[in-house]
């Protein structure tokens, strides 16, 4: 069955990340009205995406923009990084963990500058698949699905042999819309068995 693909989308799936708020704490710690962090930074969050602007050059973008020191940028950005990272889905981890050796994995994640480095460092995933391909990266996020085609080159399978994972709905119809199968993520078990039921059937 190695010519079957299971490929996964990190946040929401691999990673559960509700939320935090921390936009909202920076805002009132500020003084500022709802949605200033956002619009003001915009732009920077777009460019980060895809890999058009750097690490030290987002520290920069907050410096000026927000008016913080140096001390308030590394906070702020810490904040951002532990809501981007969330929490380990361990079970879902777990499963795809067993599925090394029976077909390809990968990982295709829209993602921000400096991501890798710190999902490697807190959850190991390079270990996990054998190809990340993350949109700062390659320079395009999903649903363009050159996304898709990178994804499907990056592992050396075509796509109608590929189940594609994701938690939002525009990109789940956009793998299909590239000749993928596709999954949205609700919850472990569904995932589990549409993933068993995309291996099996390739057995067959």
């Amino acid at each position: 069955m190695r010519d079957s693909c299971v490929l996964l989308d990190i946040g929401g799936v691999l990673e559960i990340t509700p939320q935090t708020g921390w936009e909202s704490r920076w805002e009132e710690r500020l003084g500022w009205p709802p949605g200033t962090v956002h619009e003001r930074m915009r732009d920077v969050w777009q460019a980060g995406s895809v890999g058009h602007i750097g690490e030290q050059e987002v520290h920069e973008q907050v410096a000026a923009r927000l008016g913080l020191d140096a001390p308030q940028v590394e906070a702020f950005m810490a904040d951002l990084w532990t809501e981007y990272l969330g929490t380990a889905n361990e079970d879902l981890i777990a499963y795809v963990r067993g599925l090394r050796g029976r077909c390809r994995l990968g990982i295709l994640s829209n993602s921000f500058v400096g991501a890798r480095e710190r999902e490697t460092a807190a959850y190991g995933f390079d270990a996990l698949v054998e190809r990340i391909v993350y949109s700062h990266e390659i320079g395009v996020g999903k649903p363009d699905p050159r996304a898709f085609e990178a994804a499907c080159d990056a592992l050396g399978v075509p796509a109608h042999r590929c189940l594609f994972i994701d938690d939002a709905a525009a990109n789940v119809e956009a793998a299909r819309a590239a000749g993928m199968q596709a999954h949205l993520f609700e919850d472990n078990a569904g995932t589990i068995a549409r993933i068993a039921a995309h291996l099996g059937a390739r057995s067959r």
